[in-house]
């Protein structure tokens, strides 16, 4: 397996399954976040910059561990820029304060069969942050 340097371009199936997303939902996400802008090559492939990968890890702990809606996360990016995303690793919990400012409450509502309690979140949080850690460490040998 041949290991490529971090600021090399990646396919979206490199992407993918760094990000353990499915290829459509990649490409769906691009429709819907304007930032996410991969190069594209003869025949439609797409390049993934750094950058791209980096906001697109950003975007599925927002979605996936968070708990925003697509709307929210477009509001946070809108408001806060991607600079607070791409920066996510430094400040975990920095979404998750003002958590019913930033998710549009009309989509809180339809999702709520979705949440969890506080207790089993901070429970998860904590050992994402575990996990960030370890991944560091080994990143750092």
């Amino acid at each position: 397996m041949i290991i490529k340097s971090p600021e090399a371009f990646r396919t979206i199936s490199e992407v993918s399954k760094d990000l353990s997303l499915p290829q459509h939902v990649l490409r769906f996400w691009e429709t819907k976040f304007a930032q996410i802008k991969p190069i594209k090559r003869g025949g439609g492939r797409r390049y993934y910059r750094p950058e791209d990968i980096e906001l697109l890890k950003g975007i599925k702990y927002l979605l996936y561990n968070d708990g925003y809606t697509i709307r929210g996360v477009q509001k946070v990016i809108k408001e806060s820029g991607t600079r607070k995303i791409l920066h996510k690793e430094n400040d975990i919990n920095s979404f998750t304060d003002n958590e019913n400012d930033n998710i549009d409450r009309h989509d809180q509502l339809n999702h709520k069969s979705h949440s969890i309690s506080e207790t089993k979140r901070k429970k998860l949080l904590n050992v994402l942050n575990d996990l960030v850690s370890l991944k560091n460490k080994i990143n750092q040998q």
